[in-house]
């Protein structure tokens, strides 16, 4: 039988969980980076304190990768606090999450462990393997120099002489056998081999060369990332270049993001080729739940607070326009809701206040088997409403819970130490990719109050195993050409 000790345990790390998924320590919209830093300071703390193996256990979720290095970097320092097991268990979870880690965080991170003086074995084992699973030390040592040399150094790993050569002495060789370390040390007197080089390093060469920025880009193109490509389709434009993408094979969250980025007069023009995308991204991201979910209504927040802040602009809003193309995916009837009253999603833009009742009162209107409500929760239109018509629904009308109801919040709340519910009957779950959101209605079952630290151990348990159990392709985060 669970204890009222239990309970707390287990809306402790929801919490957790919650601000691990949304927060990344920067400004939003109605709180500072400051306050977002010590909010989330604080809670890392508290947790690994007090629930270390479940602490551990939340690098196998959909946390962000601000916090997902924040744990591991933790759990290194303060390893003498752990017994042997939870050592071993915690070795086993942090390599599965560095290798899904994009290598400069990892290259990051492995830096601020030397300036915190952790060197133990189990660091350097760590490190070790990390670096054996990496598909080309060449490449990490032109792409990642720095990060690559501190790592070499302060895991006392040892290199091959070519290399160790081009990290530590530069000038001591003429040539390098390594064809991309060779083609590093031409960059510097010949512009042809400067677009043999990755993106980010052959950009600092076309400035030393005087290289205008249309030739750099159209020539570099078939060397950038989906990623780059991406980021660099508004300073393409401006410059009159050509870098083509495949904008539907684009993460669904991310490519949501771009489209926002335009102007409305853009969306309007290319229309056919934004939709289409931002649907085929849907489908990649729906995989086998496709239609699966019957009857769902949603509840899309456009407010102004949408806006986000200037360090994570239109985030909220891209993540709610990504839901309502993934949802329209799972669902095999679809009515989306948006605060506006806007119908046309693709030109969607953050306007005024947040009148999440009243839309609440129209989804709930249409008798659907899912109501999913995407939104910071600050509803201001009237305020309270929100909460007063799913209270009554829940107690009243629906007491059988024919219609599930779950709240997805892209935003962390700085001083309420988890993101802001619109009322207690409905779980409510943080959100940063719409890609994780079938995952995410599963978890926010154990924001209701109704489960307590057996289910959700239980269920962490189980993502443990599944993630430590999957074969990890350490290289796959540097990004294809495309």
């Amino acid at each position: 039988m669970e204890t009222y000790a239990d309970l707390v345990a287990a809306e402790d790390v929801l919490l957790f969980v919650n601000a691990a998924i949304t927060s990344t320590g920067q400004r939003e919209f109605r709180s500072t980076a400051d306050e977002q830093r010590m909010s989330l300071d604080f809670l890392h703390e508290y947790v690994r304190v007090n629930y270390r193996e479940l602490y551990a256990a939340t690098l196998s979720l959909d946390i962000n990768d601000h916090n997902a290095v924040e744990i591991i970097r933790r759990l290194l320092v303060t390893a003498r606090e752990a017994d042997e097991e939870q050592r071993r268990a915690e070795g086993r979870l942090i390599g599965a999450r560095l290798a899904v880690l994009p290598p400069q965080r990892v290259y990051r991170l492995f830096g601020q462990l030397r300036r915190a003086r952790v060197n133990n074995r189990r660091t350097r084992a760590i490190m070790r393997d990390w670096l054996a699973g990496r598909r080309d030390h060449g490449f990490d040592a032109v792409k990642y120099r720095s990060g690559f040399k501190t790592a070499v150094r302060h895991g006392h790993l040892p290199v091959p002489d070519e290399l160790g050569d081009f990290l530590f002495a530069p000038r001591k060789r003429e040539r390098y056998e390594h064809a991309l370390l060779d083609t590093y040390r031409r960059a510097r007197y010949t512009q042809t081999a400067l677009y043999e080089l990755p993106y980010t390093v052959a950009e600092g060469f076309a400035a030393q060369h005087g290289i205008p920025r249309a030739v750099f880009l159209e020539r570099i193109a078939p060397r950038m990332t989906r990623g780059e490509r991406l980021r660099g389709q508004e300073s393409a434009r401006a410059h009159k270049a050509k870098v083509e993408i495949d904008l539907a094979a684009m993460p669904l969250t991310r490519l949501a993001s771009y489209v926002l980025s335009l102007d409305l007069s853009v969306r309007s023009e290319r229309r056919a080729e934004l939709t289409g995308a931002l649907r085929a991204a849907a489908r990649q991201a729906a995989g086998p739940y496709a239609g699966t979910w019957g009857r769902v209504a949603a509840v899309l927040d456009d407010s102004f607070s949408a806006s986000g802040s200037g360090q994570k602009r239109r985030r909220p809003l891209a993540v709610a326009l990504a839901c309502h193309f993934l949802l329209a995916e799972l669902a095999a009837a679809y009515v989306p809701l948006w605060t506006s009253g806007r119908e046309d999603a693709l030109l969607t833009y953050p306007y005024g206040p947040t009148p999440l009742g009243l839309r609440i009162l129209d989804a709930l209107d249409r008798s659907p088997a899912r109501l999913v409500i995407v939104s910071d929760g600050w509803d201001n239109a009237p305020p309270g409403l929100a909460g007063e018509v799913l209270r009554v629904w829940r107690t009243r009308l629906d007491r059988s819970r024919r219609t599930s109801v779950v709240h997805l919040n892209p935003v962390y709340d700085a001083d309420g130490y988890d993101v802001r519910r619109i009322a207690p009957s409905v779980p409510t779950a943080g959100i940063r990719d719409a890609e994780d959101l079938p995952a995410l209605v599963e978890l926010a079952q154990f924001a209701e109050g109704r489960t307590g630290l057996a289910e959700l151990r239980a269920y962490l348990d189980a993502r443990v195993k599944d993630f430590t159990a999957q074969d990890k392709d350490f290289s796959a985060q540097d990004g294809v050409t495309a």
